[in-house]
């Protein structure tokens, strides 16, 4: 069980609230379905990362958006400049609700005990439940790379559907199913599935094209039926064009345990290719691992590397992302 409830939670609603999602994310929003949600880009006019975001469509013109805490006031101020005369209407959810993600590979078989949609849900998909007299948004989402849900709530609720959640929860038994955890154990899953980390592997001044999240951006979006050019849009298109970026996210193990860290250099010989962006000791594969961008002539799987600590060099080489796969 981790609490995210630090994410920031934006309700938007309105005749214009499509249009302007659509402008303001790198993935189409036309043709997503009530109950499904999408993880998507939010650009700058340069083609940098402002934020990466997951959109919740609940209705036709109503929709949940979940941003990094660290840019929610960016965010809403991102908004306010791209909203221009839509008619939408911006509600910040944050401090009225709360987010906790269940994570695990028996989430789902404990879940089916006391419902049977929920376990039936695709990824990426979500239920509005009413439970404990509240109402509740459960999706199958997750930053892990385990499977599971991630549930809003009032924030009124939080603190009976957690002693509810672990009131036979025994810390001591190696068994117990739902178990506490916090976000640096959550940090040491998503680099060990491959996920990015805003402000570690994604940032302004990051294109949007390196990381190697093609299915997050959609560069045609305004030749659809509807379609809307989203901020980022056209700069994007000059890169891809011009050959793309010069840098690319790449996976790396590295020999012996010590780990690296965030700008960290990585070298080739005595010259300098890369950066380190994130790394740990992964305790599922044993070994340490970093992410990084890697000049594109250098970021071929096999590549042999070098990571600079400023005292000594780590020997690493190149692999495939994710480094783990359930």
């Amino acid at each position: 069980i981790f609490d995210v409830s630090h994410m920031g939670r934006l309700k938007v609603t309105g005749k214009g609230a499509r249009r302007l999602l659509e402008r303001l994310c790198t993935r189409r929003i036309s043709d997503m379905q009530a109950g499904q949600c999408r993880y998507t880009f939010m650009a700058n006019d340069r083609g940098g990362i402002r934020d990466d975001v997951i959109v919740y469509r609940i209705d036709e013109d109503d929709f949940r958006v979940v941003v990094n805490c660290s840019n929610r006031e960016k965010i809403l101020a991102h908004i306010g400049e791209v909203t221009g005369d839509l008619s939408v209407k911006i509600d910040d959810l944050t401090f009225k609700t709360a987010m906790v993600a269940l994570q695990g590979p028996r989430v789902m078989e404990t879940i089916s005990n006391f419902s049977k949609e929920i376990p039936a849900l695709k990824r990426y998909r979500f239920v509005e439940k009413s439970a404990l007299m509240f109402k509740v948004m459960v999706s199958r989402t997750g930053y892990t790379g385990e499977d599971g849900v991630e549930v809003i709530m009032p924030s009124g609720a939080v603190t009976l559907g957690m002693k509810m959640l672990m009131k036979d929860t025994d810390l001591n038994d190696p068994n117990t199913v739902f178990r506490p955890a916090g976000l640096g154990a959550r940090d040491t899953l998503r680099l060990e599935a491959g996920m990015p980390l805003y402000g570690n592997d994604l940032g302004e001044d990051i294109s949007a094209l390196a990381n190697g999240m093609s299915f997050a951006l959609t560069l045609d979006k305004d030749e659809d039926e509807g379609g809307e050019a989203y901020v980022g849009m056209e700069a994007l298109k000059k890169e891809r064009d011009a050959g793309g970026p010069r840098r690319l996210l790449v996976g790396m193990e590295i020999d012996g345990k010590r780990t690296a860290r965030q700008h960290m250099m990585i070298r080739i010989g005595d010259r300098e290719v890369g950066e380190v962006t994130s790394g740990c000791a992964s305790p599922t594969l044993e070994k340490s691992i970093a992410m990084g961008y890697v000049d594109r002539d250098h970021s071929a799987v096999g590549t042999d590397l070098s990571i600079d600590t400023g005292r000594a060099r780590l020997d690493a080489r190149v692999v495939a992302l994710p480094f783990y796969k359930k």
